[in-house]
C-alpha cells in the first residue's frame, strides 16, 4: 500500500502546483476551462453570499430587534458589495485587486465580530463578545471561496484568518475594556472550580477556545484546499483530453474523433491495409511564390488548404500531412469502409469545385487565382507510427502512396485536374453497382515516372 502521510500530501500539493503553473500558459484549453470555471464559480458565490448575508440580516433582527442592530445591517451591505466587487475583478491567475478584496473581507469580518457595536446602549467587558460564538461566520466566507478560488487561495485564506483572528484576540486581551467588579463576583462564585472559572470569566478571552477555533479553521481550510487540488487535477486531465481531441480533429473528420478517442486499441500500431490515397497540389506555385509578396502567398495557401481540408473531412477522409503547397489525404484510415474510393473521388471533385469558387473570391479581392491538381490511387499501404520516442507521427507508406503522388503530377501532361487510377474506379463500381460519372474519361496504359508497368487511369 502506498503511504499517504502529511509529508506526501504536501509534496503532492507542491509538485501539482508546479505542474499547473507549467501547464496553464501552454494549454489554451486549460486556460479556457479555468477561466470559465472561475467566472461561473465567482458568479454563484456572489449570489450565494447575497442570499446568505440577507438571511443573516433577518436572523440578527430576530435575535435583537433594536435600532442599534442597523449598524450590523450596514456592515452586511458592505460585505455584499465586496462579494460583487470580487466578481467584477475576477480573473484567472494572480490578481492584486482580488487578493486585497479577499483580505478586506477577512479583516472586516474580524472587526465586525470583535469590536462592540458603538450604537448599543448596553456596555460589558469586551471579551464577552466571544461568548456570542460568532466565529462560524468565517466558515461561510471560506465555503463561498471554495466556489470560486483556487486551492492555493483557500490555503492562504486559512493562514490569513489564523493571523487576523490571533491579532484580534490579542487586541482585546491587551486593550479591551474590563469589569473588575463583575470579574471578582464570578471568581467568588466559582472559587472551587478554577477550570470552569477560566471559561466563564467575563474579562477573559479564553485562549484555549480561541486556539481551538484557529486550529479547526486552518484544518478545514487545508482539507478544502486538498479537495480543490484534486478537482484541479481532474480539470487538467479533462483539458488535456480536449487538447488531444483538438489534435485529432486536425487530421480526422469530427465524426471520427469521438470514435478514436474511445478506441481501446492502439491506433498507431503498425499494420498493412488497403487505402485510397489522395494528393492535391497547387499548379505553378513556385512561380507564384516568386512574384507575390509573402503575405499574399500565405493568404493563398490558407485559402487553398481550407478548401482541401473541408473537402477531405466532409467525405470522411484523414488529413495525413501538408506538403508545402500540397496535401496528402487517406480514405480508409484508421477505419476501412466500402465507400473509401467513392469518398476519395468525391473529395477530389469537391476540391476542384471549391478552388473554382475560391478563385471568384480571390479575383474580386484583386488576388491571383489558383489551379489545383489531384491524384487518387487505391491499394495496400503500410500504416503506423514512425519517428523516435520524442516525436512520433502516424504515417501511411508504400507503393500506393508513390503512385498517387505520380498521378497528381501526371495532370500537367494530361491537361486535366483529376487523375484517378483504374483501381479506384473499379472499387467505386463494385461498391455502387454503376460506373463513374462526373465527366471522367478512361486513358489506358499510362506510364508513370519511376514505374515500369503502365496503369489505366481516369481523368476529369
Amino acid at each position: 500500500m502506498v503511504s499517504s502521510g502529511p509529508a506526501e500530501i504536501f509534496r503532492s500539493l507542491w509538485f501539482r502546483g508546479a505542474e499547473e503553473r507549467l501547464a496553464s500558459p501552454e494549454n489554451p484549453f486549460l486556460l479556457e476551462a479555468l477561466r470559465k470555471e472561475k467566472l461561473e464559480g465567482q458568479r454563484i458565490a456572489a449570489w450565494a453570499r447575497t442570499v446568505a448575508l440577507a438571511a443573516s440580516g433577518v436572523l440578527i433582527a430576530f435575535q435583537n430587534a433594536s435600532w442599534s442592530m442597523l449598524y450590523f445591517h450596514g456592515l452586511l451591505l458592505v460585505f455584499i458589495a465586496l462579494g460583487w466587487a470580487q466578481l467584477r475583478f475576477a480573473t484567472v491567475g494572480r490578481s492584486r485587486i482580488e487578493l486585497l478584496l479577499i483580505l478586506a473581507d477577512l479583516v472586516l469580518l474580524a472587526v465586525t465580530l470583535t469590536v462592540p457595536n458603538p450604537f448599543a446602549s448596553e456596555r460589558f467587558p469586551t471579551a464577552m463578545i466571544f461568548r456570542f460564538e460568532t466565529f462560524p461566520y468565517f466558515f461561510i466566507i471560506l465555503a463561498l471561496a471554495t466556489l470560486a478560488y483556487s486551492w492555493r487561495t483557500i490555503l492562504t485564506m486559512g493562514s490569513a484568518v489564523v493571523v487576523i483572528w490571533l491579532a484580534a484576540v490579542l487586541g482585546i486581551a491587551l486593550f479591551g475594556s474590563t469589569d473588575p467588579n463583575l470579574g471578582a463576583r464570578v471568581a467568588a462564585a466559582f472559587a472551587g472550580m478554577p477550570g470552569l472559572h477560566g471559561i466563564v470569566d467575563p474579562n477573559s478571552v479564553v485562549w484555549s477556545i480561541r486556539a481551538q477555533e484557529m486550529l479547526i479553521f486552518f484544518l478545514v481550510a487545508a482539507i478544502l484546499a486538498l479537495r480543490g487540488q484534486r478537482s484541479n487535477a481532474l480539470l487538467i486531465r479533462q483539458a488535456n483530453v480536449a487538447a488531444e481531441r483538438a489534435n485529432l480533429s486536425r487530421y480526422f473528420p469530427p465524426s471520427m474523433v469521438d470514435e478514436l478517442a474511445a478506441a481501446s486499441s492502439d491506433v498507431g500500431a503498425v499494420r498493412s491495409q488497403d487505402v485510397a490515397v489522395l494528393f492535391a497540389d497547387i499548379v505553378g506555385f513556385t512561380h507564384l511564390a516568386e512574384r507575390e509578396t509573402p503575405e499574399t502567398v500565405i493568404e493563398l495557401l490558407r485559402r487553398c488548404h481550407g478548401v482541401v481540408e473541408q473537402a477531405i473531412f466532409a467525405n470522411g477522409g484523414t488529413l495525413d500531412k501538408y506538403l508545402g503547397d500540397g496535401v496528402m489525404a487517406t480514405f480508409g484510415t484508421p477505419r476501412i469502409s466500402p465507400a473509401d474510393c467513392a469518398n476519395a473521388l468525391a473529395a477530389a471533385r469537391d476540391i476542384v469545385q471549391g478552388i473554382a469558387s475560391a478563385n471568384a473570391e480571390l479575383a474580386a479581392a484583386g488576388l491571383p487565382t489558383l489551379a489545383i491538381s489531384v491524384g487518387v490511387h487505391f491499394g495496400p499501404a503500410i500504416l503506423g507510427n514512425i519517428g523516435s520516442e520524442r516525436r512520433l507521427e502516424f504515417a501511411t507508406l508504400g507503393d500506393t502512396v508513390n503512385v498517387a503522388s505520380r498521378l497528381e503530377a501526371a495532370t500537367r501532361t494530361l491537361g486535366c485536374r483529376i487523375v484517378a487510377s483504374d483501381a479506384v474506379v473499379s472499387r467505386v463500381g463494385e461498391a455502387t453497382g454503376s460506373g463513374v460519372t462526373g465527366g471522367f474519361r478512361r486513358i489506358p496504359a499510362l506510364s508513370l515516372r519511376g514505374r515500369e508497368a503502365p496503369i489505366d487511369v481516369w481523368v476529369a
